[in-house]
């Protein structure tokens, strides 16, 4: 199969564990982009998260952010702009104000992450690995000026997390509410996924999905897996993952995406 898009989750999949993309994982996606075929970063994070790793791999590339909420061409262009309703947004944040004081939340509108206190240390580190900086500010007055979000984010202890994605699953079952990485949590409306966002990008390529190629790691890329014409989880990918996947390749430290494209001879 000859395929005509090449799309990548980034954490755990195209980055490494301390966060860079391998010499030889950045060459196979240029060889594919020298040769026409459009390579997508597919993430939860920000577009402002993910465009220093397009520098890194030295390569023009479209970004579908927030786990497809958000999705732009290479060019800039905003293709699909999907935020959380009001409703929604209130009701979670007073759930979790309520239940979780200690928690830190974020605020994710467009190009800017908000948090109420930027000096916490999970704020921090999150600063540091995405090399963004977050900006204070009230959420009820975002609300209130009607800056809604694409996403809210919970940062935390693995086992609060835990218990915070069971409990939040439970009372919002019209949102997606999913563990990104064991001390991460995403909550987006339930009508946006990393396959709707694909849906939109190869709309606007004018590609089908049989002829889309993804690779991911983790549970938040399963409806990126099965949607596509051929997914392929990484080699550090939990076993359901791999059970999910058409094919498993090896790890994100070890040029998985490289190694798969070299097999099926995209690249040299």
């Amino acid at each position: 199969m000859d395929y005509k898009i090449v799309l990548s989750d980034i954490d755990g999949t195209v980055i490494t564990t301390d966060h860079r993309v391998l010499p030889r994982t950045a060459a196979a996606i240029r060889q594919i982009a020298e040769k026409g075929i459009p390579f997508a970063l597919v993430s939860a994070r920000m577009p402002e998260a993910i465009y220093p790793i397009i520098e890194e791999i030295g390569v023009r590339a479209a970004v579908i952010s927030y786990n497809g909420a958000l999705v732009i061409t290479p060019d800039g262009t905003e293709i699909h702009d999907e935020r959380m309703t009001r409703t929604h947004v209130e009701a979670v944040l007073h759930r979790i104000s309520g239940a979780y004081p200690q928690a830190p939340m974020s605020y994710y509108a467009g190009h800017t992450w908000y948090v109420r206190d930027r000096a916490d240390p999970e704020v921090r580190r999150e600063e540091e690995i995405t090399t963004v900086t977050s900006v204070e500010a009230d959420f009820d007055a975002l609300i209130a000026d009607d800056i809604l979000p694409n996403k809210l984010f919970v940062m935390g202890k693995p086992e609060l997390i835990a218990c915070m994605e069971r409990e939040l699953a439970a009372a919002f079952p019209n949102l997606s509410v999913m563990r990104s990485l064991p001390h991460l949590l995403e909550i987006i409306e339930r009508t946006v996924s990393k396959a709707t966002g694909i849906e939109r990008l190869l709309a606007h390529y004018g590609i089908d999905r049989t002829e889309a190629l993804a690779f991911g790691d983790n549970y938040n890329d399963i409806e990126m897996l099965r949607y596509v014409g051929h997914s392929v989880a990484m080699g550090n990918a939990p076993d359901e993952i791999k059970d999910i996947a058409d094919s498993v390749t090896e790890a994100n430290d070890a040029d998985g995406i490289y190694h798969f494209l070299k097999k099926i001879h995209m690249v040299e």
